[in-house]
């Protein structure tokens, strides 16, 4: 039998450093040329992103499509790919990543294989210079992000979600589309979304990709923030879908936010107050030299910043996500909503 026709969708925006490398990782692909597609999904960049992608399609022949998302979001620019795709199957690649020559043919034969619904790989983190080494490590690691196993696992298994998934094209004529309104948290809704209808995602280590992290502590901070601030709406609409790794960033900045309020009431409340921020600390210096420890060195003094501002970062986004779903349940709320 032919192998399938593989789509690759790959959302952009202001992708001008990275999409080059991940075109011409796409281009050096082992699974024949005639058979998969590029989708470029530019959401209105104002660097030099699309010129860079024509650019690399005419150099290496790759069969490339460049489309317009006016929507300029990631789960819009999805979409538009999906809709556009000829693929009975559809891969989505982000233009921040570099895949393996052999992701499409491992995520083909997986697929084939194992008869899941999506498959995806543990991913690679890489970063530029002594911070964004830095971040790659925290990102990483167990202590940084929790038990995500696509983050680091080398283990075949059935997970929540994947990075970088290989869909079988009707996946999404079973389920829809991303949710647009979920920028930062499309995947894991959809995820979600499919396990609850009782798909199945399989991580396999067949499957390599590198993500390559932003470069300071001040992006870091952004983009955690906007993940905790989203993954409150993507739990509200799957609640059983909850873990406790979810909650504990949110948990402990409330926890430094409360002893510290009090120990600038009372002097007594110091005393917690360094008791929490002290076990973090140790915490965060023991996961800094256990990540540091083959030939990492150089990264350890900025390591534990970088778990930092993850954590905190997350956890502050994840108090804003609960205060504004809060908010919006007021009755109201709800009242002035219905006016309109």
């Amino acid at each position: 039998m032919p192998l399938p026709f593989v789509s690759v969708v790959v959302p952009m925006r202001n992708e001008e450093q990275y999409v080059g490398g991940c075109l011409r990782s796409l281009a050096a692909q082992d699974y024949p040329r005639d058979r998969f597609e590029v989708l470029v999904v530019d959401g209105c960049s104002t660097d030099g992103s699309c010129r860079v992608a024509e650019d690399v399609a005419r150099e290496t022949g790759l069969p490339l499509r460049l489309l317009s998302n006016p929507g300029r979001s990631t789960p819009c620019g999805l979409n538009v790919g999906i809709a556009q795709a000829r693929g009975e199957v559809i891969a989505r690649v982000d233009a921040h990543a570099q895949v393996d020559p052999r992701f499409l043919s491992e995520s083909v034969a997986a697929l084939l294989k194992s008869g899941a619904d999506a498959v995806g790989g543990p991913i690679s983190s890489a970063g530029d210079g002594l911070v964004g080494g830095a971040i790659a490590l925290a990102m990483s690691s167990p202590f940084g992000v929790g038990n995500a196993a696509f983050r680091y696992s080398q283990e075949e298994q059935y997970t929540d979600t994947v990075a970088f998934p290989t869909y079988r094209r009707d996946v999404f004529e079973r389920l829809g589309l991303f949710a647009e309104d979920l920028e930062w948290g499309e995947d894991d809704e959809f995820h979600y979304r499919l396990g609850d209808a009782g798909g199945r995602l399989l991580l396999t280590p067949r499957v390599a990709s590198t993500y390559f992290t932003r470069s300071s502590l001040w992006a870091l901070t952004r983009q955690y923030f906007r993940y905790g601030r989203v993954k409150v709406e993507v739990l509200r609409r799957h609640p059983r879908r909850t873990r406790l790794r979810q909650l504990v960033p949110g948990a402990f900045v409330l926890g430094l936010a409360a002893t510290g309020a009090l120990a600038t009431l009372r002097g007594l409340f110091v005393l917690p107050l360094a008791a929490l921020a002290g076990a973090y600390g140790l915490a965060s210096l023991g996961a800094s030299l256990r990540a540091t420890g083959h030939g990492n060195r150089r990264y350890l003094p900025v390591l534990p910043v970088a778990f930092a501002c993850l954590h905190l970062s997350y956890g502050l986004g994840f108090l804003v996500g609960l205060a504004r779903t809060a908010a919006a349940a007021t009755p109201a709320r709800r009242r002035r909503e219905a006016r309109v």
